[in-house]
């Protein structure tokens, strides 16, 4: 899985047709740069990568008027939609890729209500049997110290576990109880969170 690659196709499928630049602007507007590798240049491969594989399709456009080489943009194709929607589900049953993870909850509202709610769930069952996995080996109530320097890493994979269970379970009931506007519901779903809706002043 990777989450740039996500990334992409999501922005783009969100505009229809768009540029790098677009992109970078609204993964930038998301501070996808502080979670997720999407420098520039990470973009444009991903870009490049992806029509080289059939799941975008290119269109040279005419160059500015101020000159240049023609911009390129991207829109995705029946294959690139069907690889979006795979990574989209399965990031957001990711319980040890927060970077996938966060590009998932970027485009959660392009799935059904509950569809979002079913595979957050899967993603509480994937923390417990982690879990549950590392305890074998560890006893949370007897500390890190039980296996030297070495514990503080079960330590932290428990810790990590709690807290995903717990912070999942909170967005699952924020959603049941209505948050945001998902696919099929009376609404824009992506309404203000595009960079487009927020020119520099």
């Amino acid at each position: 899985m990777s989450a740039i690659r996500l990334l992409v196709l999501g922005a783009v499928r969100r505009h229809g047709r768009a540029h790098g630049y677009q992109l970078r602007n609204d993964l930038e507007f998301w501070g996808a740069n502080a979670w997720a590798n999407t420098k520039p240049g990470s973009i444009y491969h991903a870009l490049k990568q992806l029509a080289k594989q059939g799941m975008l399709h290119a269109y040279d456009i005419a160059p500015s008027t101020a000159g240049g080489p023609p911009r390129t943009e991207y829109e995705v194709t029946e294959q690139g939609t069907a690889e979006y929607f795979s990574l989209l589900r399965e990031s957001l049953t990711t319980h040890d890729k927060p970077d996938m993870l966060s590009a998932g909850l970027g485009f959660i509202v392009d799935l059904p209500r509950e569809e979002a709610v079913a595979l957050l769930k899967q993603r509480v069952e994937r923390l417990e049997e982690w879990r549950e996995a590392v305890t074998a080996y560890y006893t949370p109530e007897d500390g890190p110290g039980q296996l030297g320097h070495i514990g503080e890493i079960m330590h932290l994979w428990v810790n990590s576990a709690e807290v995903g269970v717990e912070w999942t379970r909170g967005l699952i009931e924020r959603i049941e109880g209505g948050a945001y506007v998902f696919a099929g519901e009376e609404g824009e779903p992506f309404a203000g969170v595009l960079a487009d809706d927020h020119p520099p002043s």
